[in-house]
């Protein structure tokens, strides 16, 4: 019998750290920290892989990358007007993990799992269990959009759908690739940037071969999110003929100041990658602490605007529950 060995990328994901006091000593930090990291990942789990840790300055408690997954006793204070469900994922949903908010487009939350648990995340208190599908439920969701000729684009999101495999991830995209309307696959994915090594042979392959027009849209907030093996893998997603965009998210402590948010959309174009979305924080439970007010965030979007050409200025934008677009905040 013929066994085939996992791939590379999966093994990384398998050892991606999960305890607080690992990722301390990894960092040589004292364990001041520890009490209120435990406290904290008891409500949403802590999980990092080793190559994203070793991009982050050793003996830096506030390194942007450390706190974006670093958990605090921040997380754990109520906070006003922050709520579980803060974009309205949940009445938006045709069927079990099946989103439509905006007009032609659906969402599909094909998975919960993902290679790291941001801490500011809208979706660290969603229902997967719920909500997941296996690759062999997903016929009446065919049925569906074939049904609707208004839908030109579907959106493979989680969770992080490069979690899954090449060979269900292909399988879905032929099935879609089979309803005549639909012009366009979008995947969201942070994988390429915190586990490059998921761009391997495999996933170059089915996207190169789908035949929906295809777009990928990962996830940067600072540009020493990129190193050279983000570089390389992004250069393989582009060779596939993707479109790639970038989208952040304004955080406090981690891009909310000038010259980060400048160097991070100077790096992503060096990447191929176009600037696209700056969000606003999404008002979820645990993550007030990296809220940035507007006031301050518009002063930093003149400032893009002042010292970068238009391509490389993203919109900064905010998403409300019901709304049928992202708002522009300029």
């Amino acid at each position: 019998m013929i066994t085939r060995s996992r791939p590379p990328w999966r093994r990384e994901l398998a050892q991606a750290i999960s305890d607080p006091a690992q990722l301390l000593a990894a960092l040589g930090l004292g364990q001041d920290l520890l009490a209120g990291a435990y406290r904290a990942s008891r409500g949403f789990p802590l999980r990092v892989p080793h190559s994203y840790v070793r991009r982050m300055r050793r003996g830096d408690a506030h390194d942007p990358l450390l706190r974006q997954v670093l958990p605090l006793d921040a997380e754990c204070i109520e906070a006003a007007d922050y709520t579980r469900d803060p974009v309205g994922d949940l009445a938006a949903q045709l069927a079990p993990g099946v989103l439509q908010k905006y007009a032609g487009r659906v969402l599909l939350t094909l998975t919960g799992a993902c290679a790291v648990h941001c801490r500011y995340c809208f979706r660290r208190h969603y229902p997967y269990g719920e909500a997941a599908r296996g690759g062999d439920r997903w016929q009446g969701l065919i049925e569906h959009l074939t049904g609707h000729p208004e839908i030109h684009e579907v959106i493979l999101s989680g969770g992080d759908p490069l979690t899954l495999s090449d060979e269900r991830l292909a399988g879905l995209a032929r099935e879609l690739a089979r309803i005549p309307h639909l012009r366009r696959l979008r995947i969201h994915t942070r994988l390429p940037v915190v586990l490059p090594s998921r761009v391997d042979k495999g996933l170059a392959r089915w996207l190169a071969d789908c035949p929906l027009r295809t777009v990928l849209v990962v996830h940067v907030n600072h540009a020493r999110e990129i190193d050279d093996a983000v570089r390389d893998a992004l250069a393989r997603l582009r060779e596939t003929g993707a479109v790639l965009l970038n989208q952040s998210v304004l955080l406090r402590g981690v891009n909310d100041r000038l010259d980060r948010l400048r160097a991070l959309s100077e790096a992503l174009f060096e990447a191929g990658v176009m600037p696209y979305y700056l969000h606003m924080l999404d008002p979820v439970q645990g993550a007030a602490h990296y809220a940035v007010d507007q006031a301050r965030a518009l002063e930093l979007f003149r400032g893009l605007r002042r010292t970068l050409p238009g391509y490389l200025v993203p919109r900064l934008a905010r998403e409300r529950a019901g709304e049928p677009y992202k708002l522009l905040l300029v």
